[in-house]
């Protein structure tokens, strides 16, 4: 009878180890987040706001959140949606400039409601030639089921002069 037990008490102490292992290994998942079609609905955004930008009609663009800041390169943050605006629009006044976007990268949330976009731009001038380019990163957040930029940052790859 103790042999009965002591193998019974084994067994039971090899399977709980087992299973504590098992559970341990198991990582967390995204659920039914689908990273790759966020990727194509990053990308979508990112072509709307280029679209939008290069055709000089920011009035309607559905990129940026109202409460959103945007870091641009030697100048101080801009706070907001309308301060965002102001300059892009002060920016277009100025030149004839178009840019382009590609998502590279996007960094998904459990829950998909963040998501960071890892990109690069090119900004080239009515001749065709490339007057900047670089790398940008933007935070996403999902409000009234779309995505908006909330923060974004870029940095240029071209010398400084």
């Amino acid at each position: 009878m103790k042999k009965k037990t002591m193998k019974m008490t084994i067994l039971a102490g090899i399977i709980t180890y087992i299973s504590a292992c098992n559970s341990a290994k198991q990582e967390p998942t995204a659920g039914t987040v689908d990273k790759e079609q966020i990727k194509k609905e990053i990308q979508a955004k990112e072509d709307e706001y280029a679209t939008t930008y290069n055709a000089g009609e920011l009035k309607n663009i559905g990129y940026y959140a109202d409460d959103a800041t945007s870091y641009y390169q030697n100048r101080a943050p801009l706070i907001g949606k309308e301060s965002i605006l102001d300059f892009l629009k002060s920016d277009l006044a100025s030149n004839s400039n178009k840019i382009t976007f590609k998502t590279k990268e996007v960094f998904v949330s459990n829950d998909g409601g963040q998501v960071v976009e890892i990109g690069y731009f090119q900004v080239v001038d009515s001749a065709n030639t490339t007057v900047n380019s670089g790398n940008y990163m933007s935070l996403f957040e999902k409000r009234d089921n779309k995505y908006v930029c909330v923060r974004d940052m870029s940095a240029s790859e071209m010398p400084v002069q």
